[in-house]
């Protein structure tokens, strides 16, 4: 599977941005202690975990230790470090970096996830807005609610049929759990990945199927984290309801 370009930048960056300002800072080698300069490294680290992911920010960390070792300590341009105080300063640059690093990468996700989940349920509100207000005919809607499947579950194609039973051997299943059945056991999505071929997912209003939307999988993709699948979920519910107030039952 392809790197994203920032993470392929975040990497390179994490192996040239430590070796550039270790190099930047040798002017000062004299003039500023030890301590001070690896701590200028330990902000590099952070900003390289910021852009890229954990182990980008890790292998800028164990890349500032290797820069400010051969650039910082004595003897210089080596690899050695003969000075007590020296060794102890460059752990605690090794321990802070990766700490940091960490603790940046998860700030990252997180600030993801909240954006995610904002553009999700406003994707919702967006969608009953657009039912109560009427503007749309059904047919109208379930093309709108077959594109955000598309977005939300990152989706290569989605149709719908009012097909209540699929023609032969029952396809894979997206379950209201946010799960995947195929053929009587759960499917181990994180694992495993998406199941060949196409995924069924029913629109479900009172009890009844109205119809079914049938998910086709970008090849080679990851499963999208289980609070989108939910929201594909209500999405279909909401299919469901605009059919039954349509009039239009499977």
């Amino acid at each position: 599977m392809r790197m994203p370009i920032r993470d392929v930048v975040a990497v390179t960056a994490a192996v040239l941005a430590p070796f550039l300002v270790a190099l930047t800072l040798l002017p000062l080698r004299r003039s500023v202690t030890s301590t001070n300069l690896a701590l200028v490294l330990v902000v590099v680290v952070v900003a390289v975990s910021a852009l890229g992911n954990r182990w980008a920010g890790a292998l800028a960390a164990v890349s500032a230790v290797a820069w400010f070792d051969f650039f910082h300590t004595e003897p210089y341009q080596s690899f050695d470090i003969r000075d007590r105080a020296d060794v102890e300063t460059a752990l605690l640059l090794l321990v802070v970096g990766l700490i940091t690093s960490q603790l940046a990468a998860r700030a990252r996700v997180m600030r993801s996830a909240a954006g995610t989940d904002a553009e999700h349920l406003e994707r919702l509100h967006r969608t009953i807005r657009l039912m109560r207000s009427g503007g749309c005919a059904a047919p109208e809607l379930i093309d709108r609610f077959r594109r955000d499947l598309v977005d939300v579950l990152e989706l290569r194609e989605c149709r719908f049929t009012f097909a209540v039973e699929p023609a032969g051997s029952p396809p894979p299943r997206l379950q209201t759990d946010g799960s995947v059945r195929v053929e009587g056991w759960i499917w181990d999505l994180e694992r495993q990945g998406w199941p060949d071929g196409e995924i069924e997912l029913p629109a479900v209003a009172a009890g009844k199927v109205r119809g079914r939307f049938l998910l086709t999988p970008t090849p080679g993709t990851v499963p999208v984290p289980v609070e989108a699948r939910l929201v594909a979920v209500d999405l279909a519910g909401l299919a469901a309801v605009a059919l039954e107030g349509s009039g239009r039952l499977a």
